[in-house]
């Protein structure tokens, strides 16, 4: 089962507090002292809920409530009290008389944390700052500590894949009489220094053995484009070509 509403929403005042029923309240809670919050808004003649009631005289309305910043000592106590008990403000703010649990927050936002952070201290750990730069340095320093330890067996790996390459590269050569030949010093083959002699166009065709294939189509060498049937050129074509 959930939890039962304070009051009756219906007919129940919101917005802003006036300065009527802040007198109402204020009187009702000075003459009969606290009670049960529940029954605080019949009682007082006030058409709130009593939740309301309560965080406005507890916040806002109570004799004993100071006002203002929170002084060097009260935020020295708040320090140290949020560094034992976190961000419990309401048991903060119980150590500290006049002052509200969200009056602590919020001064703690704006000026204590700001202040911790420029004194070097972390707000949340309280702790100084620069130690965690160290310990995040030295964890990064022992990373490339392992990272160049693990880097020479990959050199050594490297030396063996050249060395093997080179290996492969002797093998070749030694195994392949012609890579042998045009690349080692064979004592036992000659060593010819003859000129490179390329005879001229008319020995070359003279000296030529024509078969057949090739006297066949000797017999083609005096037609023309004429002989052809040709048509598509025109007369200009026609008289270059035969010239």
């Amino acid at each position: 089962m959930g939890r039962q509403p304070c009051c009756d929403k219906l007919g129940v005042k919101k917005g802003p507090w006036t300065v009527e029923e802040d007198k109402k309240l204020i009187g009702f809670l000075l003459s009969n002292g606290p009670c049960c919050w529940r029954a605080v808004p019949k009682l007082a003649g006030l058409r709130r809920c009593g939740k309301s009631c309560r965080l406005r005289w507890t916040n806002y309305l109570r004799p004993d409530l100071k006002r203002g910043l929170l002084t060097e000592a009260e935020e020295q106590l708040v320090i140290d009290l949020h560094a034992t008990l976190g961000n419990r403000w309401s048991k903060i703010a119980a150590r500290l008389p006049g002052r509200t649990d969200n009056e602590i927050k919020n001064h703690w936002n704006t000026h204590i944390k700001k202040k911790l952070l420029k004194m070097g201290i972390d707000p949340v750990t309280h702790e100084p700052l620069h130690k965690e730069t160290e310990a995040s340095a030295t964890d990064n320093l022992a990373d490339l500590g392992k990272h160049h330890a693990g880097s020479p067996e990959t050199n050594g790996s490297d030396e063996n894949s050249c060395s093997s390459n080179e290996n492969c590269d002797n093998n070749m050569v030694e195994n392949d009489p012609l890579i042998s030949t045009l690349l080692g010093d064979d004592p036992d083959i000659p060593q010819l220094d003859v000129p490179w002699e390329f005879p001229s166009g008319e020995e070359t065709f003279n000296n030529v053995l024509w078969d057949d294939n090739f006297s066949s189509l000797l017999d083609f060498q005096d037609y023309g484009i004429r002989d052809f049937s040709f048509n598509c050129f025109n007369e200009f074509e026609m008289n270059s070509a035969n010239t």
